[in-house]
């Protein structure tokens, strides 16, 4: 995969262009790493145009480390409801920025309620819940789109152009520097560390062995760090209480810690998670568990150390969703625990890039 330019040469860049553009990215972690993928395709298109992204609160430390972006635009919007009031609070906010474009990924009226109050000129998106009014730069065809990526990053070309076979991967640059002093801070030694992210939306998709795979490690003299929100404390005390005293449970409420942890790290292994995505845009070699989800379609753009299946599904073509229900186990539970080390203790193996 070409990891710096497209396949296909952006339409004639526009130098003249210098007002401000605003991206609406998805605010799940995984999406919003994507979500730099857009950001470097529209500095291709539109080099002088400052470049803000709108996110979440647990989003917005992800910003803070993706070269091109001005700025996040932080909001507190609910997800069940409209909140007029803080969209207009927010339409106000966005007006005084003087945007030119809004790139609004996602296809929910929520999503382009701001934009459209805060009266930037051209708002494009995808044709999605009766938008009009709201989007006034349509876009037609995002279901014949085979990728999350695609459906995102074809708005920031023009419309009609080809989806290109490969876009820019997504990067996090995080300074050597800001790990190590993260590091240094949380005492957590200059070993060789292991960073493990066991969470992930959906039983089908955590799988159960991380326990065992610290252990190995730890056993192997490794660190064993274990990252992830506050859904995973329950999971990481497990983890740590089977791994031994060299696991250590850094989940918690700040995503910049997880971060900070997987640029520290030699090795991250995760589930199909939004952490995987992080831990890849960082550079950190990564380790992808998957059970029923397909990786051509959800792991990451950029190059993963390796892939971990079941069995039954390695070098087989998978759908667009997953093979099984949330609830069904039984695909991540067939990856053995010695799958996983095997393949992480060939990869610990190498000199340290």
């Amino acid at each position: 995969m070409n990891q710096d330019s497209l396949n296909t040469p952006v339409a004639s860049v526009d130098l003249a262009d210098t007002r401000p553009l605003l991206i609406v990215p998805y605010n799940w972690i995984g999406d919003f790493v994507r979500g730099h993928t857009v950001v470097r395709v529209a500095k291709q298109r539109w080099p002088q145009r400052p470049i803000d992204v709108l996110t979440t609160p647990l989003c917005a430390p992800l910003a803070d480390y993706m070269p091109g972006v001005r700025a996040a635009i932080v909001h507190d919007l609910p997800r069940s409801r409209l909140a007029l009031g803080r969209q207009a609070a927010l339409a106000a906010r966005l007006r005084a920025n003087d945007y030119g474009t809004a790139l609004i990924m996602p296809r929910t009226w929520k999503s382009a309620i701001a934009p459209a109050l805060a009266g930037i000129p051209e708002r494009v998106g995808f044709v999605g819940e009766v938008r009009f009014g709201l989007i006034n730069r349509w876009r037609w065809g995002e279901r014949a789109l085979p990728r999350l990526i695609d459906k995102t990053a074809m708005l920031a070309l023009p419309a009609g152009a080809a989806c290109p076979a490969d876009w820019p991967v997504p990067q996090l640059a995080v300074p050597a520097t800001d790990a190590a002093t993260w590091r240094a801070a949380q005492n957590l030694g200059d070993g060789p560390a292991v960073a493990l992210a066991p969470g992930s939306v959906g039983a089908h998709k955590r799988w159960p062995y991380y326990g065992e795979a610290a252990q190995a490690l730890a056993a192997a003299g490794f660190d064993v760090w274990v990252v992830g929100g506050p859904s995973e404390r329950a999971l990481a005390a497990e983890i740590v209480a089977k791994g031994g005293a060299k696991v250590r449970d850094l989940t918690g409420t700040d995503l910049r810690t997880a971060i900070l942890a997987l640029a520290a790290a030699r090795l991250a292994i995760s589930n199909d998670s939004g952490l995987m995505h992080v831990a890849a845009a960082i550079g950190t070699p990564t380790i992808g568990i998957f059970g029923p989800t397909s990786p051509w379609h959800w792991a990451p753009l950029n190059p993963l150390a390796a892939v971990v299946q079941p069995p039954a599904l390695r070098g087989t073509q998978m759908p667009y969703h997953s093979i099984a229900a949330r609830t069904d186990e039984s695909y991540i539970r067939a990856i053995p625990p010695a799958d996983v080390v095997e393949v992480a203790t060939t990869l610990l193996a190498r000199p340290a890039a």
